[in-house]
């Protein structure tokens, strides 16, 4: 039964949302409101299942987000697929563990959210100790499970927290392009994902998997982790937020699925945990943003912002896929040959084991591509103007330019339909671009809280983009073509109409990524904090609302730039950090 009041608010139930719930209800004296969107997901077995990602899109379980057509991608509109229940999309992602580097965060340069710090807040080690952390340290995050092939920084990692995470056993495909990697000049380090400590290499990532089952934000306020002082409401969105004469944050105003609606008080602190769609989004609707877009609306400006919903950043992905000559190699027997489907269910359902289990890419490499790009006239005429010791990506050599990583049978997006079925197998190398200089904008078109907001990514505005997209879609093509694990066992592009494992020039690829490049779900930026000086900091250094009191954020919106890794894990130490500011504010 929900109240009428409680010390905090949380309105979001994703990944940081969740566990910035569990962390304050440590303190038994406070009582806290989760509120989501979506439904409960406790008995949702795509969410547990890692296999089932995709059964949970294009439903009332995905925010169903599209963007307008975008010039850069060819006039293409592009689906952003969330998870819509408790958990977020900690519940549909590549279970993916990849932090990226400590520079990535020092690069903020704000207080508080160093390198260190967020690393550490990545597996929650005690910050009031510099102590190296050992294996019997409590209330981590992380709760990382070892296999004996796996050579893991054991220092890296926590112990005991709610979040499962293992290493992946691989498909024979994926370490065959290990070595590929390995002789294409991107040296093998197992953990480097967890460490971020090289921007050059090839390596393991830990899933967000245990045992068969995903782990997800849900599992820091659920089972064996809820707590009596937390409440949890779903199937509702926040409308928006009320303030009192002296801008103060103090309650929510809450529709129902049914459009029932109700308004909650907050004695404490509310916190916008919505995600870096939905987080702008709220903040508009409650009077908070620019005050023109504002006035539009006919909605009351409470505090000019004009950052809100501006710098918003994206990683883009491209698939290239490859038919493979032998039997075995990949996995898309034990999916899409004769019966395999169903087999890989009954076995799941069984044993929680096989194909299902687990999320199907194999390996991974970050790459700087310094020596191929140094002949680009337009990489040599931005370099003329980078700042000191940066490129022209603004990165230093301790940061990637791209990620490569591999599926371990044919798939991915649903535009990918072209399955192997007659005993065939695929995979496909994937190239991620780090550090996008194209940034795109959320906005409103109403003031009704069940209309999605407009998401216009803005994909490849910038030339820079395209141009070190493109050479790192070479660079892969070279690896799986050339390297000393696949060259004899690629047959060529799959489907076999197209000739794309042929491509020398890095112009060929350029209409190959406008048609195809994607998101990979990493959006950032929208509500980002900064220091005084930046107008266009939405928070202060302590993730509060810059003009009003009482008011925080806390999910990935927050990033002043994107940081070359996935999202997932620093979305939980965004979480950690929240929790630790607000219980030392209170």
């Amino acid at each position: 039964m929900v109240q009428k009041v409680y010390d905090y608010i949380i309105c979001g139930g994703g990944t940081s949302g969740c566990v910035v719930a569990a962390r304050l209800a440590e303190s038994t004296d406070s009582n806290i409101l989760l509120i989501e969107a979506g439904p409960d997901c406790k008995d949702n077995e795509n969410i547990k299942m890692a296999g089932g990602w995709s059964k949970n899109f294009d439903s009332e379980t995905d925010w169903n987000l599209v963007t307008p057509p975008m010039q850069g991608v060819d006039g293409r509109q592009v689906k952003l697929s969330r998870g819509k229940f408790l958990g977020g999309s900690s519940g549909v992602n590549g279970t993916l563990c990849i932090r990226g580097t400590p520079q990535d965060f020092d690069d903020w340069q704000i207080p508080g959210w160093s390198g260190d710090d967020m690393f550490a807040y990545m597996r929650k080690v005690c910050m009031a100790s510099s102590r190296p952390m050992r294996k019997t340290d409590l209330n981590q995050s992380e709760n990382f499970h070892n296999k004996e092939w796996f050579q893991a920084e054991e220092k890296a990692h926590g112990y005991d927290g709610p979040l499962h995470i293992e290493p992946h056993d691989m498909a024979p495909i994926s370490e065959l392009m290990l070595k590929s990697m390995e002789s294409q000049g991107l040296p093998l380090d197992h953990d480097m994902f967890t460490t971020g400590s090289r921007s050059h290499g090839c390596g393991h990532v830990p899933r967000t998997v245990h045992k068969g089952l995903r782990s997800t934000g849900a599992d820091f306020v659920m089972n064996d982790y809820h707590r009596p002082n937390i409440d949890i409401l779903v199937d509702s969105l926040v409308d928006k937020i009320n303030f009192d004469s002296n801008k103060r944050a103090v309650s929510v105003d809450i529709v129902s699925k049914s459009g029932e609606k109700s308004t909650v008080q907050a004695k404490k602190e509310i916190v916008v945990s919505s995600g870096s769609y939905c987080s702008p989004a709220l903040l508009m609707r409650s009077g908070i943003g620019a005050k023109e877009e504002l006035q539009k609306l006919n909605i009351e400006c409470l505090v000019d912002s004009p950052g809100v919903g501006k710098n918003l950043l994206d990683h883009l992905i491209v698939f290239v896929f490859y038919e493979v000559s032998k039997d075995g190699l990949t996995n898309d027997h034990l999916v899409y040959h004769g019966d395999a489907a169903m087999q890989a269910y009954l076995l799941y359902k069984e044993k929680k084991t096989g194909i299902l289990s687990t999320f199907p890419f194999g390996a991974f490499a970050f790459a700087r591509l310094d020596e191929r790009l140094k002949d680009e006239p337009l990489w040599q005429e931005a370099q003329k103007t980078a700042p000191e010791g940066r490129d022209p990506m603004g990165l230093t050599k301790s940061q990637p330019h791209i990620e490569f990583f591999t599926t371990e049978l044919y798939g991915g997006p649903k535009q990918y339909d072209k399955y192997p079925i007659d005993k065939k197998s695929a995979f496909a190398i994937c190239t991620e671009l780090f550090s996008p200089r194209s940034k795109g904008t959320v906005t409103i078109k109403s003031t009704d809280p069940f209309e999605n907001p407009v998401v216009d990514c803005n994909y490849l505005a910038d030339e820079l983009d395209l141009l070190v997209l493109s050479e790192g879609v070479r660079f892969g093509n070279e690896i799986v073509m050339n390297g000393a694990g696949t060259k004899d066992v690629v047959k060529g592009s799959w489907p076999a109409d197209l000739t794309h494992h042929a491509f020398t020039k890095r112009e060929e690829w350029i209409p190959h990524i406008k048609k195809e490049a994607t998101t990979c779900y990493h959006a950032a930026g929208t509500c980002k904090m900064g220091n005084d000086d930046d107008p266009m900091a939405v928070l202060d250094a302590e993730l509060r609302v810059r003009g009003v009191t009482g008011l925080r954020v806390a999910d990935c919106s927050i990033m002043p730039s994107l940081h070359g890794g996935h999202t997932q894990m620093p979305a939980y130490g965004i979480g950690e950090k929240a929790a630790d500011l607000i219980k030392a504010a209170a």
